[in-house]
């Protein structure tokens, strides 16, 4: 498991880019990057269950299942991916997951006199090594656009 680093400054106050960061309708929108029909289930409190998913070619939802493992409003949040959704139904064991199985994904939001230094450190195998560093740049200038258009 590699660990990869991803950052961004955004001409907005902190607590206006955490909420379009989480919100329902803008998350849909800078995820797109990584999958175009990206979306999530659950809720972003601590110790909550959440599903990232998204639809494949066949017309079927997959994704993510994870917990979060830490939500401390406009500072902080990490996510721990235990399973993955196959056609709908959860699979928290076995080869599919256990390569990847308890990977984090934390955000942290610093404020630079009003501008938001959002980082962003995520373990990753080394198969998804070129796509992340290819969708995550993608996915955080979607979203430092939309937070600097509102």
């Amino acid at each position: 498991m590699k660990k990869m680093y991803y950052q961004i400054t955004i001409d907005s106050p902190i607590a206006h880019v955490f909420k379009t960061m989480l919100a329902k309708e803008t998350y849909k929108q800078w995820t797109a990057a990584f999958n175009p029909t990206s979306d999530f289930e659950g809720s972003w409190e601590k110790g909550s269950k959440i599903y990232f998913t998204g639809v494949n070619k066949e017309g079927e939802k997959e994704g993510m299942i994870a917990e979060i493992a830490e939500h401390i409003p406009n500072k902080y949040v990490s996510i721990r991916h235990y399973g993955i959704l196959d056609k709908g139904k959860e699979v928290t064991a076995g080869p599919a997951v256990e390569a990847w199985a308890g990977s984090l994904e934390n955000y942290t939001f610093n404020d630079l006199n009003g501008q938001t230094l959002l980082m962003i450190d995520v373990d990753t195998n080394e198969e998804y090594i070129d796509y992340f560093d290819e969708a995550w740049p993608q996915a955080l200038k979607k979203l430092k656009d939309i937070c600097e258009a509102n």
